[in-house]
């Protein structure tokens, strides 16, 4: 919606059609353009056809929000093997097959801003988190040396990473004790959706000469 309202043409994909939708529904209230294209990130096709959908409907794909994450607490002697391995899919698979996906089409127009929602963790380890934050430490290596790589080409590469976000993320663990022991409460103040949003369009409505590379946006009171 933010992106929208800042004038971009928006391409919106999830697995959820019916939550697209709702969004879809939101962009237009505020007098924005927005298409939904159903997409599981995890499948490399499934994002090369939303990138090829994007490219014949709006046009010239000029940025990538790579949003698409998941995160459960898991205490590492409690295994939850699948909630491991669904963090990786999802985190850092899903940011690689977006990268491979509109990588191409940027670098024929030598221009395009990719901008993945990383997360504090990419920064600091945390507790009952450990493959998280190992998936978001790939996510903040990965994008400095794709950054490095690609200079000269005109793509910019911004990880914006989040604290504590008022989000179903922070409900989906199932490690009870892990939860208990390491998850975030209600004494603190959480960020909303809407402050994030606001960090991507700032770091997207730079000159072509600028390149906001990270910003780390946590709630006041809880800072690494």
């Amino acid at each position: 919606v933010a992106l929208a309202q800042a004038g971009c043409l928006v391409a919106l994909a999830a697995r959820r059609i019916d939550q697209l939708k709702q969004v879809k529904a939101a962009i237009e209230a505020v007098g924005g353009t927005a298409i939904c294209v159903a997409t599981d990130i995890v499948m490399k096709a499934d994002f090369k056809k939303l990138i090829e959908t994007t490219e014949v409907t709006l046009g010239p794909v000029a940025i990538l929000v790579n949003c698409a994450g998941c995160m459960f607490y898991n205490l590492m002697e409690n295994p939850h093997e699948e909630e491991w391995e669904r963090q990786i899919d999802v985190n850092c698979k899903g940011v690689v097959n977006g990268f491979g996906a509109v990588l191409p089409y940027m670098l024929k127009r030598s221009s395009g801003h990719i901008i993945n929602i990383s997360s504090d963790a990419g920064r600091k380890p945390f507790p009952g988190l450990s493959v998280y934050t190992g998936t978001k430490y790939f996510v903040e290596g990965f994008s400095q040396a794709a950054r490095l790589e690609l200079v000269g080409n005109g793509i910019k590469i911004t990880c914006i990473q989040p604290g504590d976000v008022r989000t179903p993320l922070q409900h989906s663990s199932t490690d009870k004790a892990a939860k208990e022991k390491y998850g975030s409460g209600d004494e603190i103040k959480m960020l909303e959706a809407e402050d994030i949003a606001k960090a991507v369009v700032y770091a997207a409505n730079q000159p072509e000469h600028v390149a906001v590379n990270e910003i780390l946006v946590e709630p006041r009171e809880c800072p690494t």
